[in-house]
């Protein structure tokens, strides 16, 4: 199996939320790869507040997923 196939092979065990983030990231690295000067994606007024609401979605179910894991739902 490549890696194209496992790839997405696990895409599509994702839900639907995720493969859109996941789709996001494909395009930000499509876009990263096609461009001579990637710092001007973070120049980005528009650019940059995505990156921040990501990031801060990511801090948010970092917070969730260990104040979970120290309660014991769930474990590592």
């Amino acid at each position: 199996m490549t890696t194209h196939d496992e790839t997405i092979a696990k895409i599509r065990l994702l839900p639907e939320s995720l493969v859109q983030e996941v789709n996001d990231f494909i395009d930000f690295l499509v876009w990263k790869s096609s461009s001579k000067d990637s710092s001007s994606w973070l120049q980005s007024h528009e650019s940059l507040e995505l990156v921040e609401s990501d990031f801060a979605d990511y801090l948010s179910n970092l917070e969730d997923y260990e104040n979970r894991l120290a309660r014991g739902e769930i474990q590592w």
